[in-house]
């Protein structure tokens, strides 16, 4: 059987960190062997490419990548006012590749990632192709774009064509039933993990890697916090800076790139406390279980998500997250040794990592919190879903 999937969330080599999760999710798929698996990133370009959007110009290539043929034709984006015709945009330079290849070798099922743009696109693809449509809702998709009215509509309209939808928590699919989405088609699909490369590595070995690696350096027995996520006021990485005001001794690494690093910086500064917070930017991903080895706590405030994997990875690591009531929160803190849930100020914040501080879990106990994620059980998972959504002969 042959998957179609359309995902504006794709690494490329501009962005080599930018939706690495999708990327996992589609190549385990691929790997089982009973799904053919083609991907679509289109890559939003500005007609006058300068810049960031000269690199990503750039990056914008055909290519196999882990067992899948990732096509990356360019559509035409308006920076910050594009939203409303992003779709058509889309379907613009990808409604032809498609039929392309559909003809070569028919899809049985076309697949979005991403709600909006990318649902309301691929429903016109889906069409166009006379196969069945799926959609996959991840969090800020339908917390931000669902809070728009053109947006909102195009995709309930998406979600009404389509034969199933998959939803990355049980409460983003509470979320969406809320919001008109049909409850009957929702699957709830959870994240995947690399556990061969998301385990406890031993805190004092990790420290020594940021130190020599990285250039973070934290005396020893002082606490170090991690945040990871892209630098956006949705994120909150303001309430943890502000957080260490009352956490005297403690380090802040933050892992992650966006527009929020200049008032993070000038927030740290103002509090007298800039030498205990480190911006790493954007890591590659075998940096990443190092630092949150080496950390006490991953704290990420967020305002809304579906199920972060920066949460699932930190509990992979043995790390302890500190995380608001957001998303499937729930779902995943099973019980104390995982970590807390609190409000969104800096006082609760500290008053969580104290806790953490003054009576830390086992590495091994935080890191069975995430035992029943992997990248396997949920290629299993998703080719089970899609094999309901088409007729096999």
């Amino acid at each position: 059987m042959r998957v179609l999937s359309i995902s504006t969330l794709y690494p490329n080599a501009h962005l080599p960190r930018f939706g690495t999760f999708v990327a996992r999710q589609m190549e385990a798929l691929a790997a089982r062997g009973d799904w053919d698996v083609t991907v679509i990133n289109p890559v939003g370009v500005p007609p006058v490419p300068m810049g960031k959007y000269a690199a990503l110009a750039k990056a914008a290539v055909t290519d196999v990548e882990a067992g899948v043929t990732v096509h990356r034709p360019r559509f035409t984006l308006l920076p910050a006012v594009g939203g409303p015709v992003n779709p058509a945009m889309i379907v613009r330079a990808v409604l032809p590749l498609a039929k392309r290849l559909h003809a070569l070798a028919p899809f049985d099922l076309v697949d979005a990632q991403f709600f909006y743009p990318d649902g309301p696109a691929a429903a016109r693809v889906a069409t166009e192709l006379g196969v069945p449509l799926s959609i996959k809702a991840r969090g800020s998709d339908i917390s931000f774009w669902g809070s728009k009215g053109y947006a909102r509509r195009r995709m309930l309209r998406a979600a009404d064509q389509a034969t199933g939808l998959l939803a990355v928590s049980e409460a983003l699919a509470a979320e969406m039933v809320e919001m008109g989405f049909p409850g009957e088609k929702i699957t709830v699909h959870y994240t995947g993990l690399d556990k061969t490369l998301f385990r406890p590595l031993g805190r004092e070995v990790s420290r020594a890697r940021l130190a020599l690696d990285l250039g973070v350096m934290v005396a020893p027995g002082a606490p170090l916090l991690a945040s990871v996520g892209a630098l956006i006021p949705r994120k909150g990485q303001q309430f943890v800076v502000r957080a260490l005001a009352r956490l005297p001794e403690a380090h802040l690494v933050l892992v992650g790139t966006g527009p929020d690093r200049g008032m993070l910086a000038e927030l740290a500064r103002g509090g007298g406390y800039a030498d205990r917070v480190h911006f790493l930017g954007s890591l590659d991903h075998t940096m990443l279980p190092a630092v949150l080895s080496a950390a006490d706590a991953m704290v990420l405030p967020s305002a809304s998500e579906g199920l972060a994997n920066a949460w699932v990875e930190a509990l992979a690591c043995g790390c302890p997250v500190v995380i608001t009531d957001a998303g499937g929160a729930h779902e995943l803190l099973t019980g104390p040794d995982q970590g807390r849930i609190v409000t969104r100020d800096a006082e609760t914040i500290a008053a969580a990592v104290r806790e953490l501080l003054d009576s830390p879990p086992s590495r091994a106990a935080v890191a069975e919190g995430a035992a029943r994620f992997s990248w396997e059980a949920n290629a299993a998972a998703l080719a089970e879903y899609y094999d309901r959504l088409v007729t096999r002969p």
